[in-house]
């Protein structure tokens, strides 16, 4: 009845990391652009603030790769990855960036 609101599951963050070197996985950073002059990103990841990611999605996006969406925290990449999924993509909410560089993601200053 709800299938709409199911996603894939996701995978670990290591798993993601792995992903993202090989190309396989879209990283999404939905961050203000203040918070990504502050800390810097993935490397290798789209910017789309949260604000805009419905506006943005279609036009920058593609529905053959999963996203991998990230904020500071978690609680904006599940609010960006829940609509996403609601626009027909596979998109994982995989938390803040500091665990990403925690978890050995490369960064990048911006």
């Amino acid at each position: 009845m709800f299938n709409f609101l199911r996603s894939a599951p996701t995978p670990s963050l290591a798993e993601v990391i792995q992903m993202a070197a090989r190309g396989e996985v879209v990283l999404l950073d939905v961050r203000e652009a203040a918070e990504l002059q502050a800390s810097g990103t993935a490397k290798g990841a789209l910017h789309i603030p949260l604000s805009i990611v419905p506006i943005k999605a279609a036009e920058t996006l593609a529905k053959d790769k999963p996203v991998a969406v990230f904020c500071a925290a978690g609680a904006r990449a599940g609010q960006a990855a829940q609509a996403l999924g609601g626009m027909g993509y596979t998109a994982w909410n995989i938390g803040g960036f500091g665990q990403w560089a925690a978890a050995g993601g490369p960064t990048v200053r911006v």
